[in-house]
């Protein structure tokens, strides 16, 4: 874990590193006074790696890219100051994030069987978990702008299982996603793929679509599988060490 974190920490320059410290720090604070600070500081470390494989994916393309930001009980995030060339750009860049998050996360879990720790244990659940949830196919997700790749209308798919979560468990972050969702859903209805600027952007060889496809596929059915196994093994551990 920490050879992962030098290695994504190595991808910032210090002025960016200090305005991500600056955004951490008030979240880390919040999280402790409620989880704990063990446990606030490994569930930053992991949206840091998630966020930091998105930033990486994205200097790789030749994007501006912002450093990670962090919001308090939203997250964090990371700003594209230029629109990618292509729906493939896009999509690299994207999955790149729950890519890193999941190594991350398995990283931890690895470690929280090695020495029986139920709180390291929670924080992989948590990282899993996170990346699980970004991989939903719609956009803003990041399983919105993988999936845009076959086409911005599976984003369609992803409003039952956004609304079935929405009532399951209500959470004002989740009704945030569904409000940035929105504008999407109108622009992926509108969406004519034989308009030339969609042909520009959204044209890409058919066995790009399936590389993609398949990877995300992979990567979600890992996250729901682990995920799963964890949140029992948590059922089962009796405290956190």
């Amino acid at each position: 874990m920490k050879a992962l974190l030098v290695l994504l920490l190595s991808g910032l320059k210090w002025g960016k590193l200090a305005t991500t410290g600056g955004s951490m720090l008030p979240s880390l604070a919040l999280y402790a006074t409620i989880w704990g600070w063990r446990y606030a500081a490994g569930f930053i470390a992991l949206l840091f790696a998630h966020e930091m494989g998105h930033y990486v994916a994205a200097r790789q393309r030749g994007l501006d890219v912002g450093a990670p930001a962090f919001i308090p009980f939203m997250g964090a995030f990371i700003a594209l100051k230029e629109r990618p060339a292509d729906v493939e750009t896009e999509a690299y860049v994207a999955i790149a994030g729950p890519v890193v998050g999941t190594i991350a996360a398995l990283a931890v879990y690895w470690w929280a069987r090695s020495v029986d720790s139920g709180l390291l244990l929670a924080i992989a659940y948590s990282g899993l978990f996170l990346n699980l949830f970004n991989l939903l196919p719609i956009s803003p997700l990041d399983g919105g702008r993988v999936t845009a790749v076959l086409s911005p209308r599976i984003w369609f798919a992803g409003v039952p299982i956004l609304l079935a979560l929405m009532l399951y468990r209500p959470s004002p972050m989740l009704l945030i996603v569904a409000v940035l969702a929105v504008p999407q859903l109108i622009q992926a209805w509108r969406y004519d793929p034989h308009a030339p600027e969609n042909v520009a952007y959204y044209g890409v060889p058919l066995q790009t679509k399936l590389e993609y496809g398949a990877a995300y596929l992979g990567l979600a059915a890992l996250l729901a599988i682990m995920s799963y196994d964890v949140h029992e093994m948590l059922g089962h551990t009796v405290r956190p060490t």
